[in-house]
């Protein structure tokens, strides 16, 4: 009988939370409420599990706007896989874009946050110099140059990496990101 109260309520909760693609989030929880009621908790699980990989588009998509431009003479190109990735890892939302020019040059920007793998990584960034690899700065932000790619972790929980290019162009492209914006992603 405990779980009529418990999952009524929990749902009643997601119901009232403001969603900026509420029609078919929306439709989805109101149909898990439905066969819940209804006694279905099969499909109910199954339309919750659909508004919850809703949802995390939505977070991906909230996410990749914090994604560089391309720099003069560059394409960007998303990757939209990224998302579903992201539960091999641990879970969390991630974002990536891969820069490219016509002379064949690339490199990656990668967005990971509030996965559990990011915070393993804090201990790491902090001692960079340590560690024998370049410190710079980006904006009150530090990030960590080592062996052609650029780490940096963003309000303790936001890893922010770019590789597979020239570090000098990779770090100036960082650079025109509003890093203080995206420390407050997702709250």
């Amino acid at each position: 009988m405990l779980r009529h109260h418990i999952m009524p309520a929990a749902l009643a909760l997601i119901l009232t939370a403001p969603f900026a693609a509420a029609d078919e989030i929306t439709d989805a929880l109101n149909s898990a409420l439905s066969a819940y009621q209804d006694g279905d908790v099969k499909y109910a699980l199954e339309e919750l599990n659909y508004a919850k990989q809703k949802l995390t588009e939505l977070q991906v998509d909230a996410l990749a706007q914090y994604l560089p431009e391309a720099p003069a003479g560059y394409k960007r190109e998303m990757n939209t896989e990224m998302g579903a990735g992201m539960m091999l890892m641990g879970g969390g939302t991630g974002a990536e874009a891969t820069y490219s020019n016509d002379a064949g040059d690339s490199f990656t920007v990668s967005l990971f946050a509030d996965n559990p793998m990011v915070g393993a990584m804090a201990g790491m960034l902090g001692n960079a110099a340590a560690m024998g690899a370049k410190v710079e700065r980006i904006g009150r932000d530090k990030v960590m140059v080592q062996d052609g790619e650029i780490t940096g972790l963003i309000d303790n929980r936001i890893l922010v990496k770019a590789s597979g290019g020239d570090p000098a162009l990779m770090l100036d492209v960082l650079k025109t990101m509003d890093l203080r914006a995206l420390a407050n992603f997702g709250r």
